[in-house]
């Protein structure tokens, strides 16, 4: 298995991973504020990331929150154009440095190999934490564990 498999894999569980939580979202009456916030942030995140990897303008700021419909657009965009990236970049795309300014607007120069990674583990850290905040709202989350995506793939779900 290659680097490119790996993050191929990794760009299709997070794509299954948001919109099992979108899911969730979906069946509760009201969705906490705190976990729409967390889940607005990793949305927001992988569209920040695109735009610097694309060389174009976000469509979102870092902490700007969203709606259900919102959050549904959101990941159909995001989550599935940073999967097209990572699945179409081949080793000089992976090697190339992106120049770019953080929220903080502090510089930094990174290969789209560690944005991509980053921006996956980024967003099941968020997710982790989406799902903290729902279960404390007295909601119960969905299982997003990569292993449970392998699962489902494989016919495994019980």
């Amino acid at each position: 298995m290659t680097g490119n498999d790996v993050l191929k894999n990794l760009s299709e569980y997070n794509i299954w991973a948001n919109q099992t939580m979108l899911d969730v979202f979906s069946s509760l009456p009201e969705i906490p504020a705190s976990a729409a916030r967390l889940f607005s942030h990793a949305l927001n995140a992988q569209a920040i990331w695109i735009a610097r990897i694309t060389g174009t303008e976000s469509p979102v700021k870092v902490w700007q929150e969203h709606d259900l419909e919102e959050l549904k657009k959101l990941h159909q965009y995001s989550s599935h154009k940073i999967a097209e990236l990572a699945q179409n970049a081949d080793e000089a795309e992976f090697n190339r440095l992106i120049d770019y300014s953080n929220s903080l607007g502090n510089q930094y120069s990174t290969r789209v190999l560690d944005i991509l990674t980053h921006a996956f583990n980024h967003a099941t850290y968020h997710r982790a934490q989406t799902a903290t905040e729902l279960r404390r709202k007295g909601h119960t989350p969905p299982n997003t564990d990569y292993v449970t995506y392998v699962r489902e793939l494989m016919g495994q779900v019980f």
